[in-house]
């Protein structure tokens, strides 16, 4: 791929792409980072508006693979908070920040409560958009539509050695929770779009 100025904008009917999403190479390496994203951070997970809904809903269902004190988080603020930007965001635990829906292996490693509830077929949710397509953020733009960003965090460094010893993008990698999200069609348009760039 030739290396250019500027980076590209591929849009998909609404959504905006940006260049990294189809370019870098990212494959999460879960036994090198023990799934710590879920409690490094600055703030809880992303949700959009919809979502603060689904969580209770199912709340029932994943609620005893929380921990105690996830549990206590969700009794004192609710399924969601208000961060500093204004943007819904999923509660955390006052002890350490971790995301009030973690569930702690034996080995300590991090999981997702409603993650694993879908995975035993207990819950149809996943889990919030923000987590599952990691490391793409979503942003609403100005009169509609959605941009879809490649977020940068060094405790990912290991996933991104990884992509790029499999050979695998981010596009690819997330394929599932893409067309969950935007549609079959939608991840094969940007799949064209990205081997259109790596031709120019």
């Amino acid at each position: 791929m030739k290396e250019r100025e500027f980076g590209a904008i591929i849009q998909i009917g609404d959504i905006l792409v940006s260049e990294d999403v189809v370019c870098e190479y990212f494959s999460c390496d879960y036994n090198a980072c023990k799934g710590i994203c879920c409690v490094e951070g600055d703030g809880g997970a992303p949700l959009s508006e919809d979502e603060p809904e689904q969580l209770e809903r199912a709340y029932a269902v994943y609620a005893p693979l929380m921990s105690a004190e996830g549990r206590e988080a969700v009794e004192r603020d609710g399924f969601f908070t208000i961060d500093r930007d204004g943007d819904l965001v999923t509660p955390l635990c006052a002890s350490d920040g971790a995301c009030a829906y973690l569930h702690r292996g034996e080995d300590g490693a991090c999981l997702c409560s409603i993650e694993r509830c879908h995975e035993q077929g207990l819950c149809a949710w996943r889990k919030p958009a923000s987590c599952s397509l990691y490391p793409i953020r979503l942003t609403p733009l100005t009169g509609g539509g959605t941009a879809l960003n490649l977020h940068r965090w060094s405790i990912c460094g290991a996933a991104y050695e990884k992509g790029r010893r499999e050979g695998v993008r981010v596009y690819e990698f997330l394929r599932r929770p893409l067309e969950e999200r935007f549609g079959t069609d939608f991840w094969e348009a940007l799949d064209a779009a990205a081997r259109h760039l790596e031709i120019q």
